[in-house]
């Protein structure tokens, strides 16, 4: 946890607002993938490992800033 704890706060959040909302229009894959799992209707595997790369921004940011909130 090292790296995470080394590398800016400002590249996760440019991470989690292209990668993890990307494409934007008509609407971000994160919140389709998002509505797919509450529904039930994520079941492929192409569309897992969307859900998961678009989702890693998000949880790598969340991690980042908890772990610099817990230090101070």
């Amino acid at each position: 946890m090292n790296w995470l704890d080394r590398a800016p706060l400002f590249l996760f959040v440019v991470a989690a607002l292209t990668l993890g909302l990307a494409p934007f229009v008509p609407e971000p894959h994160i919140w389709e993938k998002l509505k797919m799992l509450v529904a039930g209707t994520l079941r492929r595997p192409i569309d897992i490992f969307d859900l998961v790369l678009h989702a890693t921004p998000w949880v790598l940011l969340v991690v980042k800033v908890l772990r610099m909130v817990m230090k101070t």
